[in-house]
């Protein structure tokens, strides 16, 4: 994931659904595709059909997810026979890896463990219709013809239930022009699991992020001790699928 530069070419189907608003690419996925913000407030989210990824189903979970928290409000989403795109409002904020927040890792550090945290208080476990436990991942996994370490299928015990991100790197919180958490972008894989799935990943980012040494800083601004095994296994788990 990084940031694209400023004159990367725009796709006719983005130019479509800007309908006639300036663009700005401000980001470009692992997988492909590159989100661009509109001079009108709308952020396009636009990439390749992918077997790992559905827009469609991001949209669900926005959707879902916005009665309980502060997320993207969808506008419009859709495919074709080779891509999909995803249309919504614009935030009121940075992401934590804007450059401002660059300079500053260790606003940027703790307000993405209280917004973790944030996120993880707000949303109803009970009410969930989505899933990202350790058995769908696995399940998942192996249709993707993905074969697992044996020592990932038995996960340590669930600490606590709760709606996780699914991808929590520091690039998908969004921070308010005061360095406080404001809200959470990219919630395609967002289902009921352990905590630890997401702190792990979060934690883990940091490094990628801000360098070395921010792990356990992100962790108690969580508001939790670390947990090195379940951090190990969740990590292991992520890479792994």
């Amino acid at each position: 994931m990084s940031i694209p530069a400023p004159d990367l070419a725009v796709p006719g189907a983005v130019r479509a659904l800007a309908r006639g608003a300036a663009l700005h690419p401000v980001w470009r996925s692992g997988l492909g595709g590159v989100t661009f913000r509109t001079g009108d407030g709308r952020f396009i989210k636009y990439g390749p059909l992918h077997a790992e990824t559905s827009m469609a189903a991001e949209a669900e979970r926005l959707r879902w997810a916005l009665r309980f928290t502060r997320v993207p409000e969808v506008i419009e989403v859709g495919k074709d026979g080779t891509h999909e795109w995803l249309v919504t409002h614009a935030l009121d904020g940075r992401s934590a890896v804007d450059p401002r927040w660059l300079t500053d890792p260790a606003t940027a550090v703790r307000s993405v463990g209280e917004g973790l945290r944030a996120l993880h208080d707000a949303l109803p476990v009970d009410e969930c219709p989505f899933d990202w436990g350790v058995h769908t991942r696995i399940a998942r996994a192996a249709a993707r013809g993905i074969r697992l370490p044996a020592t990932l299928r038995e996960a340590p015990p669930v600490d606590r239930l709760v709606v996780c991100h699914g991808d929590p790197c520091c690039p998908n919180t969004v921070l308010a022009d005061d360095g406080g958490w404001f809200a959470h972008v990219d919630l395609g894989a967002l289902g009921v699991a352990d905590r630890w799935a997401d702190i792990a990943v979060a934690a883990m980012s940091t490094e990628w992020n801000y360098g070395p040494g921010w792990e356990d800083a992100l962790i108690a601004a969580y508001g939790v001790a670390p947990d090195r095994d379940r951090l190990a296994y969740y990590r292991d788990l992520w890479n792994a699928t």
